[in-house]
């Protein structure tokens, strides 16, 4: 098996948000393409949404991703959007606090429907949250690659 990458809370707060001037549906389906083409090419086991403004814009599944992959993708889309910053940095940053944020006790923390675990990436228009892009279905530090590949694609592919 493949070493999985290693993120530390530090090392995600390095990355700038997914921040840009505009963010169409058009725009949005071509990140899920990005993100279905990387997940192909890498023969990956991932569902792949793309959610702008409450609306899935983009889904696609890959070998064995189901149904069963759908609360995983509302929930850590629940949770980079509710925290502003990847489900996989809030994950990191309560572990390095020393309490899992799946043992948080706060009541305002719904644990079935928030999955604080890698694979959402908020998206920001002009620094206001707009939606998120969320893989699930590999260890979540892949998903979370994955979709971090694609948002740095397509940001490479715009700042031509």
């Amino acid at each position: 098996m493949t070493d999985l990458p290693v993120f530390t809370a530090a090392a995600l707060e390095a990355v700038p948000p997914f921040d840009v001037a505009s963010f169409s549906k058009e725009d949005a389906f071509e990140l899920g393409v990005i993100a279905a083409l990387l997940v192909r090419e890498r023969d990956l086991n991932l569902a792949i949404d793309v959610v702008l403004a409450g609306d899935l814009v983009f889904r696609a599944k890959f070998k064995d991703t189901d149904a069963g992959n759908d609360p995983w993708l509302a929930g850590k889309a629940a949770v980079a959007e509710r925290y502003g910053v990847p489900s996989l940095l809030v994950r990191r940053r309560y572990e390095e606090a020393g309490t899992p944020f799946a043992e948080l006790t706060d009541p305002s923390i719904d644990h079935d429907t928030m999955k604080a675990h890698g694979g959402s990436i908020p998206i920001f228009v002009q620094g206001r949250f707009a939606g998120t892009i969320t893989a699930s279905g590999e260890p979540d530090v892949i998903d979370h690659q994955t979709a971090a590949d694609a948002v740095a694609a397509f940001r490479e592919r715009h700042a031509r």
